[in-house]
């Protein structure tokens, strides 16, 4: 990150498509998302309720992460994709974006995820606790 810049968290139901695709391509989560497919990529975002960024605070804003989720806003959020670029790993962008997140829910508000397997270990650092997860595949 540049010198003397900071993080910008926010919410962003107008995310860009394709600053959404190069984020998970450059998170690794291009290899299980479908970031070829551009019609999915948008109803991925346009019907996700809560879409947060983060950017560095510099001219042009770069995207550095993204959290994307369903919440009824009351009783729990589902994190579909908590997506940060491989040159902001490390820095603390995808908690800044979970903490973001519990922020504007509240405390009453529950926070549930499925995880990659490579990235376990960030959510228990964060304080998640790991939970029994149930799949229904999908075709396609």
């Amino acid at each position: 990150m540049a010198q003397n810049s900071h993080v910008l968290y926010a919410r962003e139901p107008g995310l860009d498509v394709a600053e959404f695709r190069r984020v998970l391509v450059e998170s690794g989560l291009g290899e299980v998302r479908p970031v070829d497919d551009e019609a999915r990529l948008k109803a991925m975002l346009g019907n996700a309720n809560l879409v947060l960024t983060a950017r560095l605070d510099v001219e042009g804003k770069p995207l550095l992460g993204v959290a994307r989720g369903m919440t009824d806003f009351s009783w729990v959020c589902y994190i579909s994709d908590l997506a940060v670029s491989a040159s902001a790993q490390g820095l603390g962008v995808g908690k800044g974006l979970m903490d973001e997140a519990r922020r504007m829910l509240g405390p009453s508000v529950a926070i549930s995820l499925i995880s990659m397997p490579d990235a376990v270990g960030f959510y228990e650092r964060i304080g998640m606790k790991s939970m029994p997860a149930f799949w229904f595949s999908r075709k396609g």
